[in-house]
C-alpha cells in the first residue's frame, strides 16, 4: 500500500531570503533581486544575476571551512540544517529514522575547476589540487550533508538540467511513498554566478549581455521579455509518510516527468503535468494554482503557455499563475525546488507570490498573472520546470 507523503520542514536559501519566514516575506514582495555583478573584469562584458546576499556559512556551521566547500554545497548544507530545524528534528532522531538524502544540481563547480586549470597552467602539474575532483562533484552535496549531520544516510544526486531539484524531490517522494524510506532530506542547489559559467551563458544568449536596468531584465510572460536571468540558491525539504508525528505544511501527491517531443522546447511540460496529475489521481479541473517555470525567455514562456492550454483548456484563464523568476532569477537545478518552497507556503498561508516585472500582457501567454501578491487559498497546486536538455518535470502539492 502506498503511503501519503507530507512536507514537514522547509529550508530555503535564496536571494529573496534565507529561512522559511524571511523567504516567505521576500518572495511575496514585488521586488527583483537581480543586480549587476561588478566583481569581474568589465572588458569581458556585463554580468547580471540574482545573488544570495550576505551569505556566510560560518553563521550556520562555524566549524566548517567555506574554502573547502563549493558554494552550491554550502547552500545545500544550510538548507538541510534549516529544514531539519523547521521540522523540529535533531541528528539523533534523524539517525534512528535511517534517512535518505536526494539532491539535484545542474552543474559541477565550474569556477573551482577553472581555477585549478589556471594554477596548473601557470605553475605546472605539481601544483594540481587533488581535492578538486571531490569538492566540485554534485554527489558531494548529499555526501557533505550526511557527514555534517553524522548520519550514515543512503544518498544519491540527480542531474537533469534545470529539472534536477524538482526531480530530486519527486524521486525522494517516491521512496517515502513506497515504504523504502521513512524520512528524506531532499531538494536542489545551484551556484552558477561565477565568471565561468556566466561568461558561457552570456555567449549562449541565455543571460542578458547588457547591464542596463538589471532589475528589469527578467520579465516572465511579459510582451517585452527577451531571455532568462541566472540566479543562485537552494531549497531543501523534509519528506515523511503520513503516520509521522510532525505536522505537514502540505502533501506531495504527484510527480511526473517527460522529454520535449522533436526538440520543441518546453512542449513536454504538458506530458509531465499529465503524468503528475495521474500519479496524484487528480483531474486538470481540480488544479487551483500553477507555479510556472516562466524564466522570461521569449520562446520558452510562449511554449509553456501552449502546454498549459493543452492541459487546462478554456479554464486556463481562471487559474491563477505566477512565476517567481522575475524576483530571484533562474537558479538552474535549484529553481524548481525554490518554486516548491514558495508553493508550499502559498498553500499554508493563502498568499500567491507576484510575477515581478510582468507589466504588458503577451497574447501568446494568455495567463491569469499578477504583478502583486494575491490572497487566494488554493487546495491543489501544480509546480513545473523545464531544462535546456529537453527535460520537463512537474509535481502536485495539496493543502494539508
Amino acid at each position: 500500500m502506498r503511503r501519503r507523503v507530507k512536507i514537514t520542514g522547509i529550508g530555503p536559501v535564496t536571494p529573496a531570503g534565507i529561512g522559511r519566514e524571511a523567504f516567505f516575506r521576500g518572495i511575496n514582495e514585488s521586488i527583483s533581486r537581480v543586480r549587476a555583478i561588478t566583481r569581474y573584469d568589465p572588458a569581458a562584458g556585463a554580468f547580471i544575476g540574482a545573488e544570495v546576499a550576505d551569505f556566510d556559512l560560518k553563521n550556520f556551521a562555524p566549524e566548517e571551512n567555506p574554502r573547502r566547500l563549493s558554494r552550491h554545497t554550502q547552500f545545500a548544507l544550510v538548507g538541510a540544517m534549516l529544514a531539519l530545524r523547521d521540522a523540529g528534528l535533531n541528528p539523533e532522531e534523524l539517525r534512528e529514522l535511517a534517512p535518505v538524502i536526494v539532491t539535484g544540481t545542474s552543474t559541477m563547480d565550474i569556477d573551482k575547476m577553472s581555477r585549478g586549470v589556471q594554477v596548473v597552467t601557470k605553475k605546472g602539474p605539481r601544483f594540481s589540487m587533488p581535492n578538486t575532483i571531490y569538492e566540485t562533484s554534485i554527489v558531494n552535496v548529499p555526501g557533505r550533508i550526511s557527514k555534517y549531520l553524522g548520519v550514515p544516510a543512503r544518498m544519491f544526486a540527480l542531474q537533469s538540467s534545470c529539472c534536477s531539484g524538482l526531480d530530486a524531490i519527486g524521486q525522494a517522494a517516491e521512496l517515502v511513498a513506497s515504504g523504502q524510506a521513512d524520512i528524506a532530506i531532499t531538494g536542489g542547489c545551484e551556484a552558477p554566478l561565477s565568471f565561468h559559467p556566466l561568461l558561457e551563458f552570456n555567449a549562449a544568449e541565455l543571460n542578458p549581455t547588457s547591464g542596463d536596468f538589471p532589475e528589469k531584465s527578467c520579465r516572465p510572460f511579459d510582451l517585452w521579455r527577451s531571455t532568462g536571468v541566472l540566479g543562485e540558491g537552494a531549497a531543501l525539504f523534509i519528506l515523511e509518510p503520513e503516520h509521522s508525528p510532525r505536522r505537514p505544511y502540505a502533501w506531495l501527491t504527484g510527480y511526473g516527468y517527460a522529454n520535449d517531443p522533436n526538440g520543441a522546447a518546453a512542449f513536454g511540460i504538458a506530458d509531465a503535468i499529465r503524468s503528475a496529475l495521474a500519479n496524484a489521481q487528480r483531474r486538470p479541473e481540480e488544479v487551483e494554482y500553477i507555479s510556472a517555470w516562466g524564466p522570461g525567455h521569449r520562446i520558452i514562456d510562449a511554449n509553456e503557455s501552449l502546454a498549459f492550454r493543452k492541459i487546462y483548456g478554456d479554464r486556463l484563464a481562471e487559474i491563477p499563475v505566477s512565476s517567481i523568476k522575475g524576483a530571484v532569477g533562474t537558479a538552474l537545478g535549484a529553481a524548481g525546488a525554490i518554486q516548491v518552497a514558495s508553493a508550499v507556503l502559498s498553500l499554508a498561508h493563502g498568499v500567491l507570490p507576484p510575477t515581478v516585472n510582468w507589466e504588458t500582457p503577451d497574447p501568446q501567454c494568455p495567463l491569469n498573472l499578477s504583478a502583486r501578491s494575491r490572497f487566494i487559498q488554493p487546495r491543489v497546486v501544480v509546480v513545473d520546470s523545464h531544462g535546456l536538455s529537453g527535460s520537463n518535470t512537474a509535481v502536485v502539492l495539496e493543502r494539508a
